[in-house]
């Protein structure tokens, strides 16, 4: 069974309120055994035109458990949290 993962790109507009999503966000981590591979970090864009904000990426053992995730109402209030501090563009990718 390949592993799944989650990708997403966040363009901040409210620092400020964007800190109470990460709090929630790390807390929904926690609730489901997510350890994110990368939170935020540089970014080098090696082709193309494509310029990330602050990109996310998350490792799960399925894509049940992805969605489990998405789907948890841990995630769902880090999410409601997340209005109007954030753009988020999000991807789930099924591994090799």
């Amino acid at each position: 069974m390949p592993k799944y993962y989650v990708l997403a790109n966040v363009k901040v507009t409210d620092p400020q309120q964007y800190e109470q999503y990460k709090k929630l966000s790390s807390q929904a981590f926690q609730a489901a055994g997510v350890q994110p591979l990368v939170r935020g970090g540089a970014v080098e864009v090696l082709e193309g035109d494509w310029t990330p904000d602050r990109t996310v990426l998350l490792e799960f053992p399925s894509k049940e458990a992805a969605l489990a995730w998405y789907n948890s109402p841990e995630y769902q209030a880090a999410k409601q949290s997340r209005q109007g501090a954030a753009i988020m563009r999000m991807v789930l990718i099924e591994g090799a």
